[in-house]
């Protein structure tokens, strides 16, 4: 039986295509789709990981962008189970709503996908902003990008990635994939990532637009101390009232004083 077809890498679209079978199994293993759970994979490709889990699962829902992918997925996964194609980019998909149409009871669904190196870090982001419909995400990526998701203050990567994913999800990297398991081979290691959207009430960012620009500016001159970093922003007096040194950078600071920080300044 297939588990994927043939069709060339697009490398203006970042494609590498997952091909090893033990990866593979690895990965369906740690989602460990259940009855009645909403799967929906971003960038299928080839169908390397879509096809098993349509086995295993029955039903899946995939984002595609690349156009000439999705006849050959339809045909191929029809010996599989029922898969549902939408087309297009999945920064325009609005997950909430999608939501709201496969998982209507529950009101969730359950994410997954190999990500385009290239485009990684703004899925993530846009996933964030609809964390509350969202159970869980297992994810591929760049080795050193899940470094950055799940480092902690003091590390050389930890960054703005890591402190706005750590406020909403829990981040636990799975393990690591080494090039040889894609076609074509890319340049460095991948890891996959399980991310777990924390409950609303587990959550204690008072305003997320303010708390996205402090994460921004604080991070955005790395050698710059929150003083200098956060001018404009917030002011001395703000800062050492949210219990933060200002002569400290933004790698020294736990996620939970950008927080403290973020809120006091949105009640400001």
């Amino acid at each position: 039986m297939s588990t994927s077809f043939t069709e060339p890498a697009k490398k203006h679209l970042g494609q590498n295509f997952l091909h090893d079978r033990s990866v593979i199994d690895k990965i369906v293993q740690a989602i460990d789709p259940k009855p009645g759970d909403a799967v929906v994979e971003i960038g299928p490709g080839q169908g390397a990981l879509t096809f098993p889990l349509l086995k295993r699962h029955g039903v899946i829902t995939a984002i595609e962008f690349d156009r000439d992918l999705h006849a050959p997925l339809q045909a191929a996964a029809r010996e599989h189970g029922a898969l549902r194609l939408i087309e297009g980019d999945v920064l325009g998909v609005d997950f909430s709503a999608l939501t709201a149409e496969l998982a209507p009871a529950e009101g969730k669904i359950r994410l997954a996908g190999n990500l385009p190196y290239n485009l990684s870090s703004p899925i993530l982001f846009h996933a964030l902003d609809h964390a509350a419909a969202i159970r869980d995400m297992h994810f591929m990526l760049q080795k050193e990008v899940v470094e950055r998701m799940a480092a902690g203050p003091g590390s050389k990567v930890y960054g703005r990635l890591s402190v706005m994913l750590q406020a909403y999800c829990t981040v636990t990297p799975l393990f690591v994939v080494p090039p040889g398991a894609f076609r074509p081979a890319p340049k460095v290691d991948s890891a996959v990532v399980r991310l777990v959207p924390m409950p609303t009430e587990s959550i204690h960012v008072a305003d997320r637009r303010v708390f996205a620009n402090v994460v921004r500016a604080a991070f955005g001159q790395r050698r710059k101390t929150l003083r200098n970093a956060l001018n404009g922003v917030a002011d001395v007096a703000a800062i050492e009232a949210a219990g933060l040194r200002a002569d400290a950078r933004a790698e020294q600071i736990e996620v939970a004083g950008f927080v403290r920080l973020a809120n006091l300044l949105a009640d400001a």
